[in-house]
């Protein structure tokens, strides 16, 4: 069995060779995280949970989350990344991840290696600043949406895929909105509405301080196109989300009841 070529004064692995790291990489994988659930069985004594978020759960929802579980486990180490919810859940199907929280979509690729369960959900509002013609305004009416400049998040965001979806679900042609700015974080997002003329969808959990203070407003959507005005509205789902083959630690299992 050949593992490696010899070119000139170099070595280059041969695909019997890479698969053979693959599989030797996954067994180092599962003797590792079979050791932390060994660790970890004596009533949590000590353990490290590896876990994602995406950025609007991660600021706004998890901390408390993490505070209450860190008071009844305080020798549980647990180890935060936060990204876009492409990312984690990539980092997720990867192994890089015990568990993770998400606000978007698993896209189509990955649903059959990742578990998804709701435990938490949120609203999407669109938000304007004081110097946009809405701000005096309780609501607007659907097609109005068409007619000012948006700042948006990126293609990755969770946010941003549902608000997508909304739209989409109101009757909106993503086409013919004017997006004038593509942001990677949502307070970027809320810096940038508070002082221009754009409009935003953005979660209200990451705008409750300001919709308080007045410099950012909720704005309601109207649909009169049936027999009688209705409001729109879109709630979205906060996802757990985990592999479905891999070994989940003892500390993963305990964090997961208190979501």
């Amino acid at each position: 069995m050949k593992l490696f070529h010899r070119i000139g004064r170099h070595i280059e692995i041969t695909e019997t060779g890479r698969l053979l790291q693959l599989e030797a990489q996954r067994i180092l994988t599962q003797v590792t995280l079979t050791e932390r659930g060994l660790a970890e069985f004596n009533d949590l004594q000590r353990g490290e949970l590896q876990l994602g978020s995406s950025l609007t759960i991660g600021n706004y929802w998890l901390p408390a989350k993490i505070s209450d579980f860190q008071e009844r486990y305080p020798a549980i180490k647990i180890n935060c990344t936060l990204a876009n919810t492409e990312e984690i859940c990539l980092g997720t199907a990867n192994g890089r991840f015990d568990l993770a929280l998400i606000e978007g979509e698993v896209k189509s690729d990955l649903t059959n290696c990742l578990e998804q369960e709701i435990v938490g959900s949120d609203r999407l509002l669109i938000i304007v600043g004081r110097s946009h013609p809405w701000y005096k305004r309780e609501a607007i009416e659907l097609p109005e949406l068409v007619e000012t400049p948006w700042v948006m998040r990126e293609s990755g965001s969770g946010t941003q895929q549902r608000f997508e979806e909304a739209l989409r679900n109101w009757g909106i042609d993503l086409r013919t909105l004017k997006v004038t700015l593509l942001l990677n974080t949502g307070e970027m997002v809320k810096a940038i509405i508070e002082n221009s003329s754009a409009a935003a969808g953005i979660s209200e959990l990451m705008v409750q301080k300001e919709l308080e203070l007045g410099t950012l407003r909720s704005i309601r959507v109207i649909d009169t196109s049936g027999l009688s005005p209705r409001y729109l509205e879109f709630m979205r789902p906060f996802l757990k989300i985990k592999h479905r083959q891999r070994f989940q630690p003892r500390v993963c299992q305990v964090f997961e009841q208190m979501l």
